[in-house]
């Protein structure tokens, strides 16, 4: 990260003997002395309002955009200029079993490495490298400043977003949508559906909003 102007480094449920002896390369202390760590992937991508996440593909169903390495800036770009990106996170999964459908769950957009198909799979430090060499040397990201300014957007971030998923499927659990079988597997729909919307924060409030007196009207018939 350091060599290519990445600094803003979080880890989600790190191995914690390992964590607390994590020691960094040589010009790289600083991305480690800053680096936070949390328990759930919700609160370390939740100032985020964009995540693009890594995968090799595969044979899962993704159910997202598939892009390519080498399309990631111009993507990116696309956003900024159209207002709707302000803070990315470029999603990790673990080096074992890469990300899971939940964490993909939260992904705009997932990117894809390309290398030869025989072996599709990357080690973890080399795939967070050549992901930010690649943004570095589209100039998507710049060296300094720590973090990159990008154009204002009111854009809603994925905490905003969040509370307001986590109160309609409690509105949605008291109407009988969610059945008890498929209640995880739709719950994950909801997340993509939202995400897909682009809601701006005045959006994530109103929505917010109706879907409060539902749920008042639904206590008080």
């Amino acid at each position: 990260m350091a060599n290519f102007g990445l600094q803003d480094l979080m880890v989600v449920a790190p191995y914690e003997p390992v964590w607390q002896e994590v020691r960094s390369a040589v010009g790289a202390e600083e991305v480690v002395r800053s680096a936070r760590a949390f328990g759930r992937l919700e609160e370390a991508i939740g100032d985020a309002n964009l995540v693009v996440g890594t995968t090799a593909g595969g044979r899962r169903n993704l159910d997202r955009d598939l892009l390519s390495l080498t399309e990631l800036p111009g993507w990116l770009r696309a956003r900024r200029e159209g207002g709707r990106l302000r803070q990315a996170a470029l999603l990790f999964g673990s080096e074992k079993t890469g990300l899971s459908n939940e964490a993909m769950s939260f992904c705009h957009a997932l990117v894809q490495i390309p290398t030869a198909p025989q072996c599709p799979s990357m080690n973890l430090g080399q795939a967070v490298a050549v992901c930010c060499y690649e943004l570095a040397r589209a100039g998507v990201v710049s060296v300094p400043p720590r973090v990159v300014k990008l154009r204002h957007s009111d854009a809603g971030n994925l905490q905003s977003l969040e509370h307001t998923l986590a109160r309609l499927v409690k509105v949605l659990d008291e109407v009988g949508y969610l059945k008890p079988k498929s209640r995880h597997a739709q719950i994950l729909k909801l997340r993509r559906l939202l995400l897909d919307l682009g809601l701006t924060n005045y959006d994530v409030r109103v929505l917010g909003g109706i879907l409060a007196q539902i749920e008042w009207k639904l206590n008080n018939p």
